[in-house]
This record gives C-alpha cells, sequence and structure tokens, in this order.
C-alpha cells in the first residue's frame, strides 16, 4: 500500500478550495448548445481592449528576450498624474499578485487580518495560504463598515483590506469615512485600498491615493484588467511608500511583468477616447439597470462599479443557472458570499436588454413558487 502524500502538504492547506472563477462561453456552448452566449460574469469592459493598446501589441517584434525588471518608464507614467516618484509605484501579475505579495511579505502564522464580509475572496484565501487568521466583519447595508472593522483590530492585526468599489456588492464608502478610518488605524498597521474598479466612479468616490498622502502604511491597488479591456495580459499595479514598495519588490518573482502587458499598458494609459466610451456605457447601463428593477420590482445595491448586486426571490444559485440555460452568464452570490443575490456585469445595451429580458421572464416564474429559505 503506497503511503499518502498528504502529509507533504502544508496543515493551512488541507480542506482548502481553489478559486472557482465564472463559467466561460465556451463551456455554454457546450453544454447548452448555445451559439452566442450573453457573458455578464467577470466584470470585463464589454467595449474590449483599447484601440491603442492592441495596436502597440501589434509592433512588438520580438518575443525572444526577458524584458526590463524594473520598467522605469512605465512606473514613472503611472505615478506622473498623482505627482508620485517611481519608487512609489509597484507592479504585478494582476492586482492579485499584490495582493499575494502583502501576505507573503508581512504576514506571519497567526497573524491577523481584517476584512468587510462579503469581499473579494482572494484576501481569505491568500490569508489562509500563510497561516494567518482572517477577521470579517458583516458589511452595513452592502457597504464597509468601517466603524466595526476599526474596532476588531488587535495588536495582532498586520493589515486591514477595504475593497472600493467593494466586489461583489458593488458599493464604495464615503470619501471622509474613509478618511476618519485611516487616521484611526494604528500607524503600524498596513491598510490595503483595493481599487481595481476605480475608474467608474464618479467625483465623490475616494481616490486611495489621498489616503496614501495622509497615511504612510497604505497600499492602493489597480489594475488594467477592468476599463482598459486588458484581462488577458494580467497588469496590476499599487501605490505606496517607497519603503513598503522595497518590501513588496523582495518577495515578488523577477520578471513579473511580461513585455506584451507593459507596452500595452503603457499604450492604453494614453487612450482617452477609450476610457471616455467606457465610463459613459457604464453609467447607461447603470441607469438601465436600475429603471428595470424598479418596474420588476426588484433591489440591487447602488453601485459605483461596472456590476449589479440584485436581489432574486429564489436561491441564488438555481437564479444563475436557469439565466445560464437561457444563454445569459451572470455570478451567483452564493459563490461570493451574497446569498440571494446575483452579480450581473455591465454589458452593451443589447446584452444588458438581453439579460433583462431573461430575468423579467424568470422572475415571474420564480415568484409563483413556494417561499424558498436563503441560506
Amino acid at each position: 500500500m503506497q503511503p499518502s502524500l498528504e502529509r507533504l502538504l502544508r496543515h493551512s492547506l488541507r480542506g482548502f478550495a481553489p478559486y472557482k472563477p465564472g463559467t466561460s462561453v465556451d463551456e455554454v456552448k457546450r453544454r447548452y448548445g448555445i451559439e452566442h452566449p450573453v457573458k455578464l460574469s467577470q466584470n470585463e469592459n464589454p467595449l474590449g481592449t483599447s484601440p491603442r493598446a492592441l495596436a502597440a501589441i501589434q509592433k512588438i517584434a520580438t518575443l525572444s528576450d526577458y524584458d526590463e525588471d524594473d520598467h522605469a518608464t512605465l512606473r514613472a507614467r503611472l505615478a506622473a498624474p498623482y505627482g508620485l516618484e517611481v519608487a512609489n509605484v509597484v507592479l504585478g501579475h494582476g492586482s492579485n499578485e499584490l495582493v499575494m505579495l502583502v501576505f507573503n511579505a508581512f504576514v506571519d502564522p497567526g497573524d491577523e487580518i481584517v476584512i468587510g464580509k462579503p469581499t473579494f475572496s482572494l484576501f481569505r484565501k491568500d490569508c489562509d495560504v500563510v497561516g494567518g487568521r482572517t477577521i470579517e466583519v458583516p458589511l452595513r447595508d452592502g457597504v464597509h463598515d468601517l466603524d466595526a472593522m476599526l474596532a476588531a483590530v488587535t495588536p495582532k492585526t498586520k493589515v486591514v483590506f477595504v475593497c472600493d468599489p467593494n466586489n461583489p456588492t458593488g458599493t464604495r464608502v464615503e470619501r471622509d469615512a474613509l478618511a476618519t478610518f485611516a487616521r484611526a488605524l494604528p500607524a503600524d498597521v498596513l491598510l490595503v485600498i483595493d481599487q481595481a474598479y476605480r475608474e467608474y466612479m464618479d467625483a465623490s468616490g475616494t481616490d486611495g491615493v489621498d489616503i496614501l498622502r495622509i497615511r504612510p502604511a497604505t497600499l492602493v491597488l489597480r489594475t488594467a484588467s477592468k476599463i482598459y479591456g486588458l484581462a488577458s495580459v494580467r497588469f496590476g499595479y499599487g501605490y505606496a511608500s517607497p519603503e513598503i514598495v522595497a518590501w513588496l519588490n523582495r518577495v515578488r518573482l523577477p520578471f513579473n511583468v511580461a513585455r506584451p502587458a507593459a507596452v500595452a499598458v503603457l499604450a492604453a494609459l494614453d487612450d482617452k477616447e477609450h476610457m471616455a466610451r467606457s465610463i459613459d456605457n457604464n453609467v447607461r447601463g447603470l441607469a438601465q439597470f436600475a429603471s428595470a428593477f424598479e418596474k420588476l420590482g426588484v433591489t440591487a445595491y447602488p453601485s459605483a462599479a461596472n456590476f449589479v448586486a440584485v436581489e432574486v426571490p429564489i436561491k441564488a444559485e438555481d437564479a444563475f443557472l436557469a439565466l445560464l440555460e437561457r444563454g445569459v452568464i451572470v455570478r451567483s452570490g452564493d459563490g461570493l458570499g451574497m446569498p440571494g443575490r446575483l452579480r450581473v456585469t455591465v454589458g452593451t445595451e443589447a446584452e444588458n436588454l438581453a439579460f433583462l429580458a431573461a430575468f423579467g421572464d424568470l422572475l415571474a416564474q420564480w415568484r409563483t413558487r413556494p417561499l424558498e429559505v436563503i441560506a
């Protein structure tokens, strides 16, 4: 009898479930035979990739040599709008890598982090990997309860994560409330403000860099995956003090940003037309959803992102599967810590209409079912 290899696995990973992404278009085609599914599940830009980014990638002549590891030009371009220095910018293979670097650099086994519940699932997963302890603070009306999060901080707390706008609810915190919270945190606790959807927020939202200016122990995360339409090239970046950046660079992999990503992002940052069109599409899409939901008699959290978290009268997984059978791909709130809700990405006007037509038809059926307990 062969000995079990489970003894090789770290104790913190036993029973650990891997990250589960949204359902793919190809999967729906195979399973249901639907030729053109509508995908509103992964918060991608429905207008696609920045044209300038695509043009820049096509000009790459070779991929045979290693690109520079420092990416000083790109970091300077990211720093410039804020009057920051190159030393204030750290780059990652997606912002997800930067989250993992936070744990690799700062969290020892037994250390604590504080997060909202629900929020981006990788915060807890990455904490589990390093053997840390996650303190989850329930949201209040879908929004981070900053007072309760502050009360949850102990001498063992190393990191506090605020996802703003929050994934999966789409909500944002008030600017003054976040500033007050940041000032009240112990100076030796790292505040990570994950702003993957920052570009979709209106002028009343918080720019995390403003918090960095008043609190050095702050890391602000951004990504090229959303508004720039560059999810496939994997590029994230962060703003922090030079000291925090240097520590993160100690534990990142060398050459973690590939040349196609660096070239594409540098071009996309100057594509103001694509960004303006993307923001306009999102504003109109959110209004389209809000109007339809009001007529249908369902509620959704007010969204500052490019998606909505809408209530359903049945179990979220059942609602998700019913829409899937009609060729509409969304995310079940059951897998996101948000039972009784679906997370729906804002698409094009036509994609939104396709979702709303299917959702409206199904909603009438769901309401005729016996009352279910949503858990």
